[in-house]
């Protein structure tokens, strides 16, 4: 099991996240992903990993252990690392293999995607075809995270990363 981030390195990443910005129409929302390509969802095969569910910017999805019963648990801070995937309105589509979309009302009032009752979201620390958060654990709020890369149907991932470093993220405080 791979372990996160020291509280001064958590602080860092999330400042960095802030100063990047966002050009989406959520500002003030939660910090996360906004829907806006051709398919919300859509599936890329990435080297070493396999056939991995994205957003419509490349970023791999993740599912968290603690959002079993469809419900997001992953806010406030947890949300900086972990970027909820939103869609303002209507429905999220989905590219063949996908599995079933649909949305899940967050407690910031955001309607965030979810894949086959989970809700989804990408990872501060990754980019377009690098999955470096699968089964990483971490601590927000007292709430302790288990992550794992969501695969196309009838797909069987690697559990191992893609990409050349985990960016520093060693996490397994209490954030």
């Amino acid at each position: 099991m791979k372990r996160l981030l020291t509280p001064a390195a958590v602080v860092a990443v999330a400042l960095g996240v802030a100063a990047c910005g966002s050009s989406g129409s959520n500002d003030s929302a939660t910090p996360g992903s906004t829907a806006s390509g051709s398919d919300t969802v859509a599936v890329k095969t990435v080297d070493g990993v396999g056939k991995v569910l994205v957003d419509p910017n490349g970023m791999a999805l993740y599912s968290s252990d603690l959002d079993a019963s469809g419900k997001p648990a992953c806010d406030g801070a947890c949300a900086t690392i972990w970027k909820p995937l939103t869609i303002a309105s209507g429905q999220p589509t989905a590219a063949s293999g996908v599995g079933k979309v649909g949305v899940v009302a967050r407690a910031d009032g955001m309607r965030q995607v979810e894949v086959d009752g989970k809700p989804v979201y990408t990872f501060a620390e990754d980019s377009p075809g690098n999955v470096t958060g699968n089964g990483v654990s971490d601590a927000f709020a007292g709430k302790h995270f288990t992550w794992t890369a969501e695969m196309a149907s009838g797909s069987s991932g690697s559990s191992g990363t893609s990409g050349s470093n985990r960016g520093g993220y060693s996490g397994g405080g209490e954030y």
